[in-house]
């Protein structure tokens, strides 16, 4: 069974109306101002999921900064899931500037069915200590329900795109020992963590942190997967396509050129996930 850890939607007026959310939301607009910039309705995330034999895929919005804007995607998501709801997985967008606003729309989402929140972004700057402070509320709320909770991160070497942050990885690592409990995953394979965890002290510390393959394709050669295996383990891996940025379908093909066994090969694509998730039965058997 294959799970989709990683994908993006919004709702029409977003694509129809981008400029005018490019002026409410900087980092929107250092991802989505130039129109070629993919932006996708539930429709095609459905489309795309059929065509790869995709189960599950878990539907994220975009961290904006403003309150009603995360209220105005996370309604969308949760219309979409009533929509598709042997398919989808919602994981929410909140406020994290606010750490009231963020625990209040937490806990809204919970009593709607969230599985999770993400994907948390500080796109083209830094998580500072003080952001990490910031969401305490929330994330001891989440470590408290035992939800994952989805974070953007990228290396900060090699060639600029637009969302790239400018965090260094420790402060990742901060997070992760500050709410020990708390699983975590990691986007774009974890920005070059999974390394550090030949270090048996951080192992040790990110027993609760996965890490997913968002716009592997587009970041590393296909070698990835065999090198991640052996680093972090395969149980410790996500299937994410960053869609609609590219297809689930071209991360298959990937994995089948890796040099994994057919047992690791299915961790990836779903199993690990749908531990993780919960999720029970695969839609795609009972049409």
């Amino acid at each position: 069974m294959i799970v989709d850890c990683h994908t993006h939607i919004f709702p029409d007026s977003v694509q129809s109306h981008r400029e005018a959310f490019c002026e409410k939301d900087k980092g929107f607009s250092s991802l989505y101002e130039n129109p070629k910039a993919k932006i996708a309705r539930v429709e095609e995330l459905i489309s795309a999921m059929d065509e790869a034999e995709v189960a599950w895929s878990v539907i994220l919005g975009f961290p904006w900064d403003r309150g009603d804007l995360c209220r105005f995607h996370n309604e969308y998501l949760f219309e979409s899931a009533s929509r598709y709801p042997d398919r989808l997985v919602v994981f929410v967008t909140v406020p994290l500037s606010d750490p009231d606003a963020a625990v209040l729309e937490f806990e809204w989402a919970l009593k709607w069915g969230a599985r999770g929140v993400g994907e948390a972004g500080f796109y083209g700057r830094e998580m500072t200590h003080t952001e990490i402070e910031r969401m305490r509320p929330l994330l001891s709320a989440m470590e408290k329900e035992g939800l994952p909770f989805l974070l953007h991160t990228n290396e900060t070497l090699g060639h600029v795109y637009p969302g790239k942050g400018r965090t260094p990885i420790d402060r990742f690592y901060d997070l992760i020992q500050a709410f020990p409990n708390l699983p975590v995953i990691l986007a774009h394979w974890g920005g070059g963590l999974p390394f550090y965890e030949l270090m048996p002290e951080v192992k040790k510390a990110m027993r609760r942190v996965y890490y997913d393959t968002a716009a592997s394709p587009l970041l590393y050669s296909d070698k990835i997967y065999a090198l991640g295996k052996e680093m972090v383990g395969p149980e410790k891996i996500l299937l994410g396509s960053d869609f609609p940025l590219l297809s689930p379908k071209r991360y298959l093909s990937e994995l089948q050129r890796a040099n994994l066994t057919e047992e690791e090969r299915a961790k990836i694509l779903g199993e690990n996930a749908r531990a993780l998730l919960r999720l029970d039965g695969n839609p795609l058997e009972n049409p």
